[in-house]
């Protein structure tokens, strides 16, 4: 069960959670560390990860790494990196999230394709979770919007998960036929029945599982596992009969490894994310893998889904950000600032 202290350092604002993963003590050689500044629930997805690419990098190579993490809202994650966090990869739940360190000059203008399928080693999307019993009948993307149903789902100007959420309930309109107009209707419908906006996915986690407010949890369908595992006969998972195609991408930092000297380290690490081994953890995790086979294995945590991609929403990830997140955007029409967000 996750403690109090997790909240606590949830509103960290830049470093949220650093684990450490270490084969041997490496003191001085900077050379030999890496900082993969990632999105709010990967912790435990990485904190694995990381101990098996350091194991297999010694192996393979006779040199000891060492891996630092630094989880938050991804979006707030990408700003850190712009604003001087020496991330040497980052790990980020949108590929608009990436790009904004590529308009800023901290990354190659092609990193989207230097590693395989468009630099996404897994697939993610958007889920429900409900009470024990599923009280509300909850079944539905129109069911959230039923009176006196209570919403939790994170911040989408600072957290990857609430932009997800933002644009799985507008596709859910879309993808059905629906009209934007249609669509904005909903979503403003939608988030009245959102009592707080938190900053990342973990502190909504806290404040459904924890905190007990809202009858349903829109959230990661990796962290919707985690919480049915570790809140067993209190939470179960619902799926909707559409989502989005989450998308979450990886890059090395050019302007960071570069000065670091850490460019073959930071390369090999995200490489190693499509290996058989690292797919297979992936797909442990809850991360849906793109080596098919394995996803296959998996599928009766994984289960088939129909989810449609974010181009049935704008031209492109970049577009969608602009088009629902930026300043005097679509969520601004819908959701002007207000007590309820922290």
């Amino acid at each position: 069960m996750r403690t109090a202290w997790l909240k606590a350092l949830a509103l960290v604002a830049v470093v949220i959670a650093i684990t450490l993963v270490v084969v041997n003590n490496i003191s001085g050689d900077a050379s030999s560390q890496l900082l993969n500044v990632s999105y709010d629930p990967t912790r435990e997805l990485f904190q694995d990860l990381n101990r098996h690419f350091v194991a297999q990098y010694y192996k393979d190579t006779g040199k000891r790494l060492t891996i630092q993490q630094s989880h938050g809202g991804s979006s707030r994650q990408a700003r850190a990196v712009i604003d001087g966090t020496p991330a040497d990869v980052v790990t980020l739940a949108l590929p608009s999230d990436v790009d904004s360190l590529r308009k800023r000059g901290l990354i190659a203008e092609n990193w989207s394709q230097r590693l395989p399928n468009s630099s996404q080693p897994y697939t993610s999307t958007i889920v429900f979770v409900v009470r024990k019993g599923n009280p509300r009948a909850i079944k539905d993307w129109p069911d959230l919007v039923r009176p006196g149903v209570s919403v939790i789902t994170p911040n989408p100007k600072t957290s990857g998960n609430g932009k997800l959420s933002v644009l799985a309930a507008w596709g859910s309109v879309i993808s059905r036929g629906g009209t934007e107009a249609q669509a904005l209707e909903y979503l403003k419908g939608l988030y009245q029945h959102v009592p707080v906006l938190d900053p990342g996915a973990r502190d909504a986690t806290n404040t459904f599982t924890q905190e007990k407010l809202g009858d349903v949890h829109l959230t990661w369908e990796n962290e919707a596992l985690l919480e049915a595992a570790e809140y067993q006969g209190e939470v179960e998972i619902v799926y909707p009969p559409v989502s989005i195609r989450a998308e979450p991408s990886v890059a090395w930092v050019d302007a960071n490894v570069a000065r670091r000297k850490t460019t073959a380290y930071a390369k090999a690490y995200l490489e190693f994310l499509y290996t058989d081994e690292a797919q297979e953890t992936i797909a442990w995790h809850g991360y849906r893998p793109i080596n098919s086979a394995i996803l296959q294995r998996h599928a009766a945590q994984l289960p088939p889904i129909s989810l449609f991609p974010v181009t049935i929403l704008a031209q492109s990830w970049d577009e969608a950000q602009e088009k629902f997140f930026a300043d005097n955007g679509i969520f601004d029409l819908i959701h002007p600032s207000k007590g309820g967000a922290r």
